[in-house]
């Protein structure tokens, strides 16, 4: 059953007055998936507004009412950003069946966030978390290229034939191309120490492309995303990013014409 609603009802939140909003953007703004993934959510009947299941993602609720995804009560936080230095052995996931640890044991704040993209289990470095589907959204989507930037040890140097082939792209299995930018790279103490930049993203995708040039990586360490820079994290430690710092970074995706 479809609502309508013809209301205009302004509400005070954040110091600011709002109009009402449309149900896909309050899914995404609520955490449960990008304004884009909300759309078929809700269209699956998964949605209800005062009880009642709507199948329009552009339907106007206002925040007074009673939203629920999936019989969970949803609510409006602030957005909340975090950044992790990943360690080692550490799973990128909310849960875990096996009962491993994962990046999720290492937060402290209440409010349910979600890590976007992921470093494998034997990767360490920058992860993000965050509560913002339209941001997780914009980071993670192929479309938007955003470069990711990886300080990585080898067992020998990549030769300038093997730099071309990466940089055009090379089959990495399962139909998938592996492309991949070698930024600088230098032998200290027998290992290459070698600087990486991709903007795909791809499941493994770094060491799938030097398990086919048959160059051992010993170890991955991603040190950014997009504008997000690890600093001086050390392993294991998060940091939770301020309300200006929020500020300018959803205003520079807004200039984008993301949001």
């Amino acid at each position: 059953m479809y609502l309508e609603k013809t209301t205009n009802l302004k509400i005070k939140i954040k110091g600011c007055n709002v109009n009402i909003m449309r149900l896909n953007k309050f899914l995404a703004r609520s955490g449960v998936a990008s304004r884009r993934k909300a759309d078929e959510l809700i269209k699956m009947a998964t949605t209800t507004v005062n009880g009642e299941i709507v199948l329009d993602p552009a339907f106007n609720i206002d925040l007074n009412d009673t939203i629920r995804y999936d019989g969970q009560l949803l609510r409006i936080d602030d957005i909340i950003i975090i950044l992790m230095n990943k360690p080692k052995g550490v799973i990128t996931s909310v849960g875990d069946p096996k009962g491993r640890k994962t990046v999720i044991d290492y937060i402290a704040y209440k409010q349910r966030v979600v890590p976007v993209g992921r470093l494998d289990k034997n990767s360490t470095g920058l992860l993000i978390l965050t509560n913002d589907g339209d941001l997780h959204y914009h980071l993670t989507h192929p479309k938007n290229q955003i470069v990711r930037v990886y300080d990585v040890q080898l067992e020998s140097l990549i030769n300038s034939k093997q730099i071309k082939r990466i940089s055009k792209g090379i089959d990495i299995g399962y139909g998938e191309i592996g492309k991949v930018k070698v930024l600088k790279q230098k032998i200290i103490k027998g290992r290459n120490q070698a600087r990486l930049s991709l903007r795909q993203g791809k499941n493994r995708e770094i060491r799938r492309i030097f398990n086919k040039l048959k160059i051992k990586l010993f170890k991955l360490h991603r040190i950014s995303f997009g504008k997000f820079q690890i600093g001086d994290l050390k392993e294991g430690q998060v940091r939770k990013l301020n309300h200006k710092e929020i500020s300018n970074i959803t205003d520079r995706i807004k200039q984008e014409k993301i949001f």
